[in-house]
C-alpha cells in the first residue's frame, strides 16, 4: 500500500481556442515538475475558460480530447498529470478531468454541478455528468471533483461514501473583490463535512471580461492551510502528503504566500485583465486620451503597469473648455508615468461642426447635443490614430459613470477595452492613493508617485462646458455609489435602501437613470469583472422595459 505521495499543483495561463499552445504550457509545467508523482492542472485548462459556444463545434472539442489523448504519451515515465478538457462522448459533451499515467488515459471524470448563473453559462455547452466515484492512483482513492462541485455538499458526500482518501478539485473560478473568503469558506465546509484533505487549483490570467487570480490552495483534513499558491501569476509548488497510523492522509506545511488585499487584488485584475488581452489578442500597444481627470490618470497607470511605458500613447485633446490646470495635471501625469505626451485641439473639429450644422440647428439653445460633439470629436480622433497606427482605443469610464449613463456612444465610450469599467468611482479614488504609495506585483511602470495629488483631489469634470462639475447634475459620488451599490449589487427594493438613510427622490432619481441607460451599456466595451455584478453577462436587463415605470 502506497503510503506517500507527491503531488505537484501547476497554476497556469491558458489561452481559449490555443489547444496546441496550451499542451505547451501543460508540457512545460511537466518539465519544471517531474520530481512529483502526479500533477494537478485547472479546469478545461486544454481549451480555456471560458470558451464559451466555441466548446460546441464538433472539430474544437473533438481536437481538445484528440490532444489529451496524444499529451498520455509523454506519461510512459514521469509524473502522472490531471488534466481538464471538454470531452465529447457520443452525442454527450462534458466538461472533465482525465487522468494521464503509464501512457494512456487511465480515468475520465465528469463535472455533475453545472453552474448557470452570474457570468456562467455552462448548462447552455455541457452535459452534466453523473455522480462520481474515486480514482484509483497508486492504490489510492482520489476525489477528483470539478469547481462547482465542491460549493454544494452533494459531490463530495458521494466521493466521501464511495471511499475516496483525498480531494484534487481542479478550478477556473474567475475573480471579484472577496471571493478569496468565499471559496476558502467552501471549502472548508466541504472539508469539515467529509473530514477529507483538499487541494485547490485554480487558473491564472485574463479571459475577455474574467480575470482569474489563481491563488490556488491546499487545505488539510484539521482545516490547516498546508500551502498557498501566488495570485496573479503563473505558479507551481510541490506537496508532500503521507498516510498516518489511522489510514489518514495529510500533507506537510508547505510555503504559504501571502494573499493580496482589497485594493491591490482590484488593481491587479484590472492590470492582469488589460494585460492579457492586449498580449492574447495581439495588439502592440494602447492609446488613450489623457485629460487631467482621475479615470484616465488611474487607466493609464494600469496600462503603463501591464504592458509597459513604450507601448502606451497618451493624447491630451483640450477644447475651448478645457482648464489650464487639466493640462497641467495631464502633462504631469505623463512624465511620472514615464510617457511621451502629444496634445490635438479638437477646436478645429469643433468649429467645422458648428459650420456643417449652423443651418440645421438655427433657432435651438446648445446644450448636451454641443457637449456630445466635443466628445465625439474626441472619439474620432482616438479612432483615427488607433486606425493608422495599429494602437488599441483604452476607454476610461468607471462603473458609477456606465451606471447612470454619463458617457457619450461613439464619444469617450469609443474602445477595445476598459480597464476601470467594473470600478466605482469612490474606489477609483482609493485605487489612484493606493497605486501613489504602493508599486504592484508585477507591474513595467515605475515606483512611487505615478500621478500628481491634485488630480485625486479637485472636483471631477467633464470640462465639456464652463465651470462644470459631476456634482451639479450627480449626488455626490459616495451617495451615488451606495445607491449604485445596493440597486445593483444587492438587489435592494426601493424602500430597503430609503430606510438605509437615502433620500426617496434621489434613488429614483438614479434608478430610472441607471434603467434608461441600459441600451448605452450594451454598446460599452468590454473590461475587466471586479465586483459580484458587473454590467455584461452578471446582468442581464432588456433593453425595452417597462416595469422601471414601476419604480
Amino acid at each position: 500500500m502506497t503510503d506517500q505521495l507527491v503531488i505537484g499543483i501547476a497554476q497556469i495561463n491558458p489561452t481559449v481556442g490555443d489547444i496546441s499552445g496550451n499542451i505547451k504550457k501543460i508540457r512545460a509545467a511537466r518539465e519544471q515538475l517531474q520530481a512529483v508523482d502526479l500533477i494537478v492542472f485547472p479546469e478545461l485548462i486544454v481549451s480555456g475558460y471560458p470558451a464559451e459556444d466555441l466548446v460546441m463545434k464538433p472539430a474544437f472539442s473533438n481536437q481538445c480530447k484528440a490532444a489529451v489523448e496524444a499529451l498520455a504519451s509523454d506519461t510512459a515515465d514521469g509524473p502522472a498529470i490531471l488534466v481538464g478538457s471538454p470531452w465529447p462522448e457520443g452525442n454527450k459533451l462534458y466538461n472533465a478531468v482525465a487522468l494521464l499515467e503509464a501512457g494512456r488515459v487511465s480515468a475520465v471524470r465528469y463535472k455533475v454541478d453545472l453552474p448557470n448563473y452570474d457570468v456562467f453559462d455552462e448548462k447552455r455547452v455541457f452535459d452534466a455528468g453523473p455522480m462520481p466515484g474515486p480514482i484509483n492512483f497508486k492504490d489510492v482513492r482520489i476525489g477528483v471533483p470539478i469547481c462547482e462541485d465542491i460549493w454544494s455538499p452533494d459531490v463530495i458526500e458521494c466521493l466521501e461514501e464511495s471511499g475516496a482518501e483525498l480531494l484534487l478539485v481542479s478550478n477556473s473560478s474567475p475573480f471579484e473583490s472577496g471571493k478569496t473568503d468565499v471559496r476558502l469558506n467552501h471549502v472548508v465546509a466541504r472539508v469539515t463535512e467529509s473530514n477529507l484533505p483538499l487541494v485547490y487549483v485554480n487558473q491564472v490570467g485574463g479571459q475577455d471580461e474574467l480575470v482569474f487570480d489563481g491563488s490556488s490552495f491546499v487545505i488539510d483534513s484539521d482545516r490547516k492551510l498546508r500551502a498557498q499558491l501566488s495570485s496573479w501569476e503563473e505558479d507551481f509548488a510541490i506537496t508532500k502528503w503521507r498516510r498516518n497510523e489511522s489510514g489518514s492522509w495529510s500533507c506537510d506545511q508547505g510555503t504559504v504566500r501571502e494573499v493580496t488585499g482589497e485594493l491591490a487584488s482590484i488593481y491587479q485584475a484590472a492590470l492582469l485583465g488589460l494585460r492579457d488581452y492586449v498580449e492574447k489578442n495581439g495588439f502592440p500597444g494602447v492609446i488613450l486620451g489623457l485629460s487631467g481627470g482621475i479615470d484616465s490618470a488611474l487607466s493609464a497607470a494600469i496600462a503603463v503597469d501591464a504592458i509597459g511605458a513604450d507601448r502606451v500613447r497618451c493624447v491630451m485633446m483640450p477644447s475651448p473648455y478645457t482648464s489650464q490646470e487639466s493640462l497641467e495635471d495631464a502633462a504631469a501625469c505623463a512624465a511620472m508615468l514615464g510617457l511621451k505626451y502629444e496634445s490635438i485641439s479638437i477646436g478645429p473639429a469643433m468649429q467645422a461642426f458648428d459650420a456643417m450644422l449652423k443651418d440645421a440647428f438655427a433657432g435651438t439653445d446648445e446644450g448636451i447635443t454641443e457637449e456630445n460633439i466635443q466628445s465625439r470629436s474626441r472619439g474620432l480622433t482616438l479612432m483615427a490614430l488607433s486606425n493608422k497606427f495599429g494602437h488599441m482605443v483604452l476607454s476610461t469610464g468607471n462603473k458609477s459613470e456606465m451606471a447612470v449613463g454619463y458617457a457619450t456612444l461613439y464619444g469617450d465610450m469609443c474602445g477595445g477595452y476598459n480597464a476601470i469599467k467594473d470600478i466605482y468611482k469612490t474606489k477609483v479614488f482609493q485605487l489612484c492613493e493606493w497605486r501613489n504609495k504602493n508599486f504592484p506585483q508585477g507591474a513595467k511602470g515605475p515606483a512611487g508617485n505615478v500621478m500628481p495629488e491634485r488630480i485625486i483631489t479637485k472636483p471631477p469634470s467633464a470640462e465639456l462646458r464652463p465651470d462644470q462639475k459631476d456634482e451639479d447634475s450627480l449626488p455626490p459620488y459616495d451617495v451615488l455609489d451606495g445607491i449604485l451599490e445596493a440597486i445593483v449589487e444587492d438587489e435592494r427594493s426601493l424602500s430597503d435602501i430609503v430606510s438605509a438613510g437615502y433620500d426617496e427622490d434621489t434613488v429614483r432619481r438614479v434608478w430610472s437613470l441607471l434603467d434608461i441607460s441600459e441600451y448605452k451599456r450594451r454598446q460599452a466595451p468590454p473590461g475587466p469583472k471586479i465586483t459580484r455584478k458587473n454590467f455584461g453577462k452578471d446582468r442581464r436587463y432588456p433593453i425595452t422595459n417597462s416595469f422601471r415605470r414601476e419604480i
